[in-house]
C-alpha cells in the first residue's frame, strides 16, 4: 500500500502551482514541506517547463531552498531574445558590502561546524561593517542607515528578521542569515574577498573625501 502511494503521480496542476510560486520568489523546505516534496517529485518536468521561458531551476536539497534564474545561454548574443521574467536588481554599495560581509561570516560559521543557523543581532552586524566606515561617523545616523540596508536585505530574502530574546541580545532585533546567500556569493567570489574589501574601503574613503570637500 505504501509503495502504491509513493508511485502515485502528483496532480497535473501541482506543476503550475510550483512554477507560479517560484516566479514569485524562493521555496524553502522549512516553510512548506508539502510544496518542497512536490518540487522534488516534479523537478525534471519543472526544469523542462521553465527552460522554455529562458529560466533554470536552482535547487539545493542539502540547504533546503530553490529558486529560478535566467539561463546563461538564453542571454548569449546569438540566442533568441526572450523577455526577462526574473528581474535583475541593482544593489547599492552599502547593501553589496553588507552582503559580502554576511557571506564571509556564514563561511566562517560553517567552518566552525557548531550550529546550523547563523543568527546575528543588529549590534553584531553593525560591528561587522563599522571597521569599513569613518571613525567620526554619527552613531545614531549610522544605526539608522544600517537598519535601512538591513530591511532591504530582508526584502531580498537573504536575511530573516526574528523575534529578539532579551537574555541574549538585550532586546535588539536579531536576524537569521539565509543560506540561499551562498548561491549568490559563491566560493570563487570569496577567494577574492580580501581584494574586494580593500576596494570597498577605497571607495568609502573616496566618498568620505568627497563629502568633506563639499
Amino acid at each position: 500500500m505504501m509503495a502504491e502511494l509513493l508511485d502515485t503521480p502528483a496532480p497535473a496542476n501541482d506543476l503550475s502551482v510550483l512554477v507560479v510560486t517560484l516566479l514569485k520568489g524562493v521555496i524553502y523546505r522549512e516553510a512548506d514541506g508539502g510544496l518542497w516534496h512536490g518540487l522534488l517529485h516534479l523537478q525534471a518536468r519543472l526544469r523542462d517547463y521553465v527552460a522554455v521561458l529562458g529560466l533554470e531551476l536552482v535547487l539545493d536539497e542539502a540547504e533546503g531552498y530553490a529558486f529560478l534564474r535566467s539561463r546563461m545561454d538564453a542571454e548569449e548574443d546569438d540566442a533568441p531574445k526572450i523577455p526577462r521574467l526574473v528581474t535583475r536588481r541593482s544593489l547599492s554599495f552599502p547593501v553589496s558590502l553588507l552582503l559580502a560581509l554576511l557571506r564571509k561570516k556564514l563561511a566562517e560559521f560553517d567552518a566552525s561546524g557548531s550550529e546550523t543557523r547563523l543568527v546575528l543581532s543588529r549590534g553584531e552586524i553593525v560591528e561587522l561593517i563599522r571597521v569599513f566606515l569613518p571613525e567620526n561617523s554619527n552613531e545614531a545616523r549610522l544605526i539608522d542607515q544600517i537598519e535601512t540596508h538591513l530591511n532591504k536585505i530582508v526584502e531580498l530574502g537573504f536575511l530573516r528578521k526574528l523575534k529578539p530574546t532579551a537574555a541574549n541580545t538585550g532586546g535588539q532585533t536579531v536576524y537569521e542569515v539565509r543560506r540561499i546567500l551562498k548561491s549568490f556569493v559563491d566560493a570563487q567570489w570569496l577567494a577574492d574577498f580580501d581584494a574586494r574589501l580593500a576596494a570597498y574601503q577605497g571607495q568609502l574613503a573616496g566618498k568620505t573625501g568627497e563629502t568633506a570637500d563639499e
